[in-house]
């Protein structure tokens, strides 16, 4: 398979001014060979865009034999070229990253079912009302369901703040925030919807001698870590209806044995629906980091 190379639609993120600079994103598919990969970007993206040199190629592997990949063009006498230079400590400069790969759930329950299909030994299939991968074992029905994929938002956000703004309180904040949920809106997501992962962060230090002592000082490049998930309501299960939960509430269906009279046998079907809170919620702005 030949390796193929294509723009991303959020590609060409430029800085002007002084510090000119460019980054073009690509996707890259069709090997597991790192070089072979780079050596394809680097063939594709142009040796110079809007005047600007090409600086640097990146890549980053996102699944077997596909690639994110990034191309940096910027003059090559930019004090940021070498990539040394970060916003100023305390600024509201920041940078942003996003994915919308999704989470894996498991569900017992369907949307709906499509069909059914019966043996001619019996007069129907028997009606589950969506239950998913019902079985008999041992003459008792379980209820298998199955794994999907959900609509899961990550993203991060990378700001700089001084040596004054991280104290150990502020770092004890960071600690006992991760794990929980938003009490109120949050980057235009609902109370409910945005989960903090966690942040992690990184001291650009200095270090100077005067007087006869030694100070230190620098600044904190701090990445912070989200995941978002949509509130529902009007949910339906079954012959359960205007189920409303939360993005990270947890959701979950109790079956039980009923008799199915057109199918003449015992089927699981779905009796009660209960939406628990299994994330503590709690007040985002104590990020300090706008919300």
């Amino acid at each position: 398979m030949s390796i193929t190379v294509e723009e991303k639609y959020d590609s060409r993120q430029s800085t002007t001014g002084d510090n000119a600079q460019v980054t073009m994103t690509y996707i890259a598919s069709g090997s597991d060979d790192d070089l072979a990969i780079k050596s394809a970007v680097e063939s594709f993206a142009p040796e110079t865009y809007d005047g600007l040199p090409m600086q640097s190629v990146q890549i980053e592997p996102i699944s077997e034999e596909y690639w994110d990949a990034s191309v940096r063009y910027a003059d090559a006498s930019s004090p940021t070229s070498s990539g040394s230079s970060t916003p100023d400590p305390g600024s509201n400069e920041y940078t942003y990253n996003f994915d919308t790969m999704g989470g894996t759930q498991h569900i017992t329950q369907s949307l709906g079912t499509v069909s059914s299909y019966a043996d001619s030994s019996i007069p129907s299939a028997p009606d589950f009302h969506g239950a998913i991968g019902v079985s008999n074992t041992n003459g008792n029905a379980e209820v298998q369901g199955v794994d999907i994929t959900v609509p899961i938002y990550n993203f991060s956000e990378t700001h700089y703040l001084t040596v004054e703004q991280v104290t150990p309180e502020y770092k004890g904040t960071l600690f006992q925030l991760t794990g929980k949920v938003n009490n109120a809106t949050f980057r235009g997501l609902a109370a409910g919807e945005c989960l903090f992962l966690g942040a992690s962060g990184t001291l650009h230090g200095t270090e100077s001698t005067s007087g006869g002592g030694t100070s230190e000082g620098g600044d904190w490049e701090i990445t912070y870590r989200f995941a978002a998930s949509p509130n529902k309501t009007g949910i339906t299960i079954g012959s359960i209806s205007g189920i409303t939960k939360k993005g990270w509430e947890y959701l979950w269906v109790r079956y039980a044995d009923v008799e199915d009279m057109n199918a003449m046998a015992m089927v699981k079907r779905p009796v009660a629906a209960y939406v628990e809170q299994v994330y503590e919620s709690a007040d985002f702005s104590l990020l300090d980091i706008g919300t």
